[in-house]
């Protein structure tokens, strides 16, 4: 059971107001004082930002809030947002030893309770290193970029971030909806690592109005963190019809673009009475989720397996549930059907068996022959994943990929085929969590700093 109290459901499903309200005092030092404070905390180890998660809990179960943020931002520059979306379950509360036989401690919901008093209170500004005059460059301003430009800053470089969109934020503020994500909370993060002395150039596409030969030039490095922003499709007869969109699209409409404040925002999206969301991880929770915020009456999540293979979060689920989205599963879209005006009225689907384990670890989805039904619909979201944005590995000769779009790098420095070119997050692993972006972000960070400094051993700034 979670100690996160929510909006109740009748007033949330209309609204994209925030879901989780945040823990009270009260309760987030009850939950603190459970942290057993191992010697060997193997909750730290499970942190892709090795965050001191005992010393930071100590800190809250002793009411020192302040001092526990600054204890997170020693290795976590985002902890208002990863205390919101990270998945703690799997990482540093799924190997917390209270969940072996009971309730791990709560460490995502306690980040983000120091993290909104600070929001609330205003950021201290830790100090940095002497200014070492090297210059890098950042590609992007999501989760990886957002991660190395601070790290880079606090080592004392000059950083300038390159971010294509209008705002910065990368698919923490065009992908995740508000109602799991507020943007403010968003900016206030960014204005945070640009208070570190980070630049910020917006609307400026790397690939196009730069390329990174041409920011080599005027840099001692680059880091590549341009995510994963092309959209998978399932390659099925009737795709290209109006009223199917990719999730990117759907999302980006409706979180940078303000659809759902349309007409205040000319950003309209097409939404009719039943939505059909294809696909099982999160940002399928997220599309189905917005969608009967835009005025659906009906959304189905239509998955090929069954509830114990989704990908999405234990929570995400739930909430969705809750807010009256009916899960489809051991069902697969084959085809789409269009009315006369060319807009899809139906979604042609087959029922599935789980046959054997395939690689992912999971039952093997088998089409049962003859099964084949239609639903009829308004409007179909595809969230079936992404691949990594090519446009950047496209315009830059040279850089050596790997067979599903991915920029290969050193695992260990993030160091790219191209010398003094860095990539980390997304762009090199494809669709992942925003905290393993992160670090990404700070192993590219520390891979530049090196990198930089043998540089400056060899005679250079």
């Amino acid at each position: 059971m979670s100690l996160m109290p929510k909006r109740p459901v009748l007033d949330r499903v209309r609204s994209f107001e925030e879901v989780a309200l945040g823990l009270p005092e009260d309760v987030a030092v009850k939950e603190a004082s459970r942290c057993l404070q191992c010697k060997s905390p193997r909750c730290v180890t499970g942190c892709p930002v090795q965050v001191d998660i005992p010393a930071f809990i100590r800190l809250v179960r002793e009411r020192r809030y302040r001092e526990a943020i600054r204890k997170i931002r020693e290795k976590n520059s985002l902890p208002a947002i990863c205390g919101r979306v990270c998945p703690q379950e799997e990482q540093c509360q799924g190997v917390c030893v209270l969940g072996v036989k009971g309730v791990p401690c709560n460490i995502g919901a306690l980040e983000r309770f120091v993290a909104d008093l600070e929001f609330e209170e205003g950021y201290d500004h830790p100090a940095g290193r002497p200014a070492t005059g090297f210059r890098v460059a950042v590609v992007g301003s999501g989760p990886a970029g957002l991660t190395a430009a601070a790290e880079l800053a606090k080592l004392g470089h000059e950083v300038c971030i390159f971010e294509a969109l209008h705002k910065p934020g990368g698919v923490l503020m065009y992908g995740i909806p508000e109602f799991r994500l507020p943007k403010r909370i968003v900016e206030a993060e960014v204005e945070y690592v640009k208070s570190l002395g980070v630049r910020l150039e917006l609307d400026r596409v790397v690939g196009l109005s730069d390329t990174v030969e041409e920011l080599l030039r005027d840099y001692d490095a680059v880091f590549i963190g341009t995510g994963a922003g092309l959209p998978n499709f399932l390659g099925v007869p009737g795709e290209n019809l109006c009223g199917v969109y990719s999730a990117n699209e759907f999302l980006i409409r409706s979180n940078l673009m303000k659809a759902y404040e349309f007409p205040k925002y000319d950003t309209p999206v097409r939404v009719g009475l039943k939505v059909a969301v294809i696909g099982g991880g999160n940002v399928a929770m997220d599309a189905a989720r917005t969608a009967l915020r835009l005025g659906a009456g009906e959304v189905h999540v239509v998955y090929r397996r069954t509830e114990k293979e989704m990908p999405a979060r234990f929570d995400e689920v739930v909430n969705a549930r809750d807010e009256g989205v009916v899960f489809d599963f051991l069902t697969n879209p084959v085809a789409f059907h269009g009315d006369s005006k060319g807009w899809v009225s139906k979604v042609e689907c087959v029922r599935m068996l789980l046959g054997e384990i395939d690689e992912s670890g999971r039952g093997r989805p088998v089409p049962v022959v003859g099964s084949n039904f239609l639903m009829d619909v308004d409007t179909v979201v595809v969230a079936i994943g992404v691949s990594p944005n090519p446009l950047v590995p496209r315009t830059t000769p040279g850089l050596e990929i790997g067979g599903h779009g991915e920029v290969r790098v050193d695992p260990v420095t993030c160091e790219t085929s191209i010398r003094g070119v860095f990539a980390g997050g997304d762009i090199a692993t494809g669709s992942a969590t925003v905290i393993s972006a992160m670090g990404a972000g700070k192993r590219a960070a520390l891979g530049i700093d090196r990198f930089l400094a043998l540089q400056q051993g060899r005679g250079g700034r």
